[in-house]
């Protein structure tokens, strides 16, 4: 399938999401409901693209991907009107182990 930014996307359901999320390096207690890879880059959860895009420019050392813990509300897609957005974190994860790269 070729996404709206020129990109291949495919779509896996995976039965053993642990195992997969091991194999990418997320930590257990940053995984989430989703994860996308991009140029090799992990990225798990309700990430911004914007954070998602300034990862992928600046490729910082040790980092080898970004989670958002759980559904925050005002995190993208989780968006409701009417209900306040609640503040959280991007965290970078990888060699380097691990740091706040975004506060949102």
């Amino acid at each position: 399938m070729k996404a709206q930014f020129g990109r291949a996307v495919r779509v896996v359901d995976d039965a053993n999401r642990p195992a997969f999320m091991k194999a990418r390096g997320v930590p257990q207690d940053l995984a989430s409901c989703h994860t996308a890879i991009i140029d090799g880059m992990t990225f798990e959860g309700h990430v911004p693209i914007a954070d998602m895009k300034r990862a992928l420019a600046t490729h910082p050392k040790g980092v080898t991907g970004l989670a958002v813990v759980g559904m925050p509300m005002g995190s993208p897609g989780m968006e409701m009107p009417g209900m306040k957005a609640q503040a959280y974190d991007v965290i970078a994860f990888g060699l380097s182990g691990r740091r706040v790269f975004a506060r949102h």
